[in-house]
């Protein structure tokens, strides 16, 4: 993994076979890199410094 600022970065690979827990649509990584991005239930899972997402719906924020 490489190193963004202080942090690893996501594996933009798991893209490809993690979907939403919640309505099980595709994910993509937020422009700041900080979180992943359910378009359909526009939930953001936010993804830690060691770059591992936290996909659990009680750490998600709902954006509008």
């Amino acid at each position: 993994m490489e190193f963004l600022e202080g942090k690893m970065k996501f594996n933009e690979k798991l893209l490809e076979i993690i979907v939403c827990p919640e309505c099980k649509a595709e994910l993509k990584l937020t422009p700041d890199n900080t979180g992943l991005r359910c378009d359909q239930c526009k939930r953001v899972y936010p993804i830690d410094e060691n770059g591992i997402p936290h996909l659990l719906l009680e750490e998600a924020t709902v954006e509008e």
